[in-house]
């Protein structure tokens, strides 16, 4: 658990912590805010360091034509003063939390309709693009601090935050920088621009690619960007505002996202960049007045933190801050936790793409605490067989995952351990397992190859869920896969099937069938493992792809597993009634 006061910022490269802080300064009207800004700059001019956040509805503060809720039981404004940072290192990750099922406060038809009303707004000409925003509800028990860290693991976002108020504990994982200031440079990197990522390295690379040749998604995006350059203008050096970087895509564990960067040389301080550019157009819209009225409309709670901003700033005119998405708000005296989503919604935007979108990125709170390992196992017998094969698909897996990968490591290891395996084995054929963890760490284990003995096998009871990624990756998470087999306790291994009726391959390896003189194998986009075997026969012609519906795969004239270790694997089938084929 923290402590009122404890602060922790992580990003991919580092991390930033408070503890103990000297003063807290807080506003609760829109009028305090701008007295406290101003108290705060004294205080870091006087040589203490600031962290802390805006709420969304502080916006009247610096411009009152911003149209906002009534701001909810959270500090418009919360910081701590600090004599320095807290250098001590994050302990690792517990578990010691659980998070309930969320309930959004919004149905999909109501929803559709918001997205339909913001449409007539658009014809009418009344804003481009609205960042149409709902909350979403869940119980919350346990450490706040220790689902933070679980969250920021699992999402590796540059601008993570945690905050401890006391009654609130905020928790961001936010990729999005919102501005940062280093020797007189003002930067800004709007996010906007979003798709859902692939399921396995080829069709994640697609997906990349449609987002950064969508019109629709550019279109965004430089609107935004238009927006904040307009708004850096009135506090940067005459013509030194420029875009850095344009349309670049970003990945993270659920979405693509598009960003573009903008610089310019400044005098201004927090406080000054704050009224200038709060709240950042990426979570208005625009012209962002007119669309946060339109947003007060149709959104009938107020945000809160997320929109807002978390960040830190300190002697001699450094600062960063996030803009709060990703970001839980937990309640402690209540035991509820809030997590808002949103998108961009402009003229060519459609209400189930745009609530797919939401989904998508309320798909960040699945399975924080489940942790795993990619995996490989490979056949030795003089040699390594398929090397290279498993180690492409592991380095493909940990590029997709964003794991560390070392191959010349790795290698180094694999023949080191050969010769220690054989030694101890002599000539036996062994299966190695090779374990690479988030932490980098590399682990591998040898054992006695298995024969290749006949298996029983038949079709799982149930369908698999083809959005599960973790069906196109060999790793230690496999549910999935003990979940199918439990469902035929007839049989030693089951064939798994989606939900069209597809054949796609079983728990422990890949499936061939054949049908009029041909051996025809499931394509990856049914539902399966990319088997390095299965790789090498249909680079040899010695098998095909074709689409196998569980019917196809009864009627064959042979059914055969193949996987590297055992290689053809001899089948008995068991149909669901428990005779045999």
């Amino acid at each position: 658990m923290s402590e009122a006061g404890e602060i922790r910022f992580i990003s991919r490269t580092g991390h930033r912590g408070y503890r103990n802080p000297r003063d807290v300064v807080e506003a609760r009207t829109v009028g305090d805010v701008l007295p406290a800004l101003e108290q705060i700059e004294r205080a870091v001019a006087k040589g203490m360091h600031a962290a802390g956040f805006v709420a969304y509805e502080a916006a009247p503060a610096f411009d009152a034509a911003l149209a906002c809720h009534d701001p909810s039981d959270l500090p418009l404004l919360w910081f701590a003063l600090y004599d320095g940072i807290d250098e001590r290192r994050q302990p690792p990750p517990g578990d010691n939390y659980a998070v309930g099922t969320r309930e959004p406060r919004v149905s999909e038809a109501e929803y559709a309709a918001c997205i339909a009303r913001i449409r007539d707004w658009i014809a009418s000409g009344d804003t481009y693009q609205v960042n149409y925003t709902f909350p979403m509800d869940a119980t919350f028990s346990g450490s706040p601090l220790d689902c933070f860290y679980q969250l920021a693991q699992s999402q590796r976002s540059d601008h993570c935050a945690y905050m401890d108020t006391g009654r609130f504990q905020l928790l961001s994982a936010s990729p999005e920088l919102f501005f940062s200031l280093a020797d007189g440079v003002l930067r800004t990197r709007p996010m906007k621009g979003t798709h859902a990522r692939g399921r396995w390295t080829a069709e994640d690379a697609a997906f990349a690619e449609a987002l950064r040749a969508s019109e629709k998604e550019r279109a965004e995006n430089v609107m935004i960007v238009d927006l904040l350059r307009n708004d850096m203008g009135r506090i940067s050096e005459t013509g030194s505002v420029h875009v850095e970087r344009l349309f670049e895509t970003e990945r993270y564990p659920t979405v693509w996202q598009m960003t573009s960067t903008i610089a310019s040389r400044t005098g201004a301080n927090v406080p000054e960049i704050l009224n200038a550019l709060f709240p950042s157009g990426s979570v208005t819209g625009a012209p962002k007045i007119r669309t946060m009225e339109i947003i007060k409309e149709i959104e009938p709670h107020p945000r809160g933190i997320y929109c807002g901003t978390m960040g830190w700033w300190e002697p001699g005119g450094r600062a960063e801050f996030n803009v709060a998405i990703r970001t839980m708000t937990v309640d402690s005296e209540k035991g509820t936790a809030t997590y808002s989503v949103g998108s961009g919604v402009t003229w060519d935007s459609s209400a189930s793409a745009e609530y797919a979108e939401c989904v998508s990125k309320a798909a960040v709170l699945h399975n924080l605490g489940e942790h795993f390992d990619l995996l490989e196992s490979i056949l030795l017998r003089e040699d390594y067989y398929l090397l290279s094969e498993h180690l492409e698909r592991l380095r493909d897996s940990a590029t997709f995952f964003d794991f560390h990968y070392d191959q010349a490591a790795i290698e180094s290891l694999l023949t080191a351990k050969r010769e220690v395996w054989r030694a101890e084995y002599g000539d036996a054929p062994l299966k190695v397992r090779l374990l690479l963890s988030r932490d980098q760490s590399v682990r591998v284990e040898a054992a006695p190859a298995p024969e290749s003995t006949r298996v029983r096998v038949g079709f799982a009871a149930h369908p698999i869920d083809e959005n599960n990624v973790y069906l196109f990756h060999k790793t230690t998470r496999r549910g999935a896969y003990e979940a199918a087999r439990a469902s035929r306790p007839d049989c030693d291994d089951v064939i798994l099937w989606n939900a069209r009726g597809e054949a796609t391959e079983s728990t422990t390896a890949n499936l061939v069938v054949e049908v009029e003189g041909k051996r025809l194998t499931p394509p990856i986009p049914c539902a399966l493992l990319a088997g390095t075997f299965r790789a090498r026969l249909l680079a040899e012609g010695a098998i095909e792809e074709a689409v196998l519906t569980k019917s196809d795969v009864r009627a064959a004239a042979a059914i055969h597993l193949i996987n590297s270790v055992r290689g053809w694997i001899p089948v008995e089938w068991v149909d669901e009634q428990g005779s045999n084929r």
